[in-house]
């Protein structure tokens, strides 16, 4: 059972970088050239919104997109490591 050890740290580790990450927004900021104020565009209930972002916040608004991009790819990884454990319990 060395492979289920391995799959089992991992998961454990994947599930610490989820943790250490959830300090995330949803979408994506953005600033087109006929507007003067960046703003913050995601979907809500099947539509897009756009929220203002001050320009204060920008950069902590950035980052926190990019948290949501790595939490989405950490969950992907996740799931494979979860399907290795399943095929290895039949």
């Amino acid at each position: 059972m060395p492979k289920a050890n391995f799959l089992k740290r991992r998961k454990d580790k994947l599930k610490e970088q989820i943790i250490s990450n959830l300090d995330l927004l949803i979408g994506s900021i953005g600033k087109s050239p006929a507007m003067k104020y960046h703003n913050l565009t995601t979907k809500v209930k099947g539509k897009t919104v756009s929220m203002y972002v001050r320009n204060g916040l920008v950069p902590k608004a950035k980052t926190m997109t990019l948290r949501n991009k790595k939490v989405q790819s950490l969950l992907a990884k996740l799931s494979k490591v979860n399907w290795e454990l399943l095929k290895l319990e039949s």
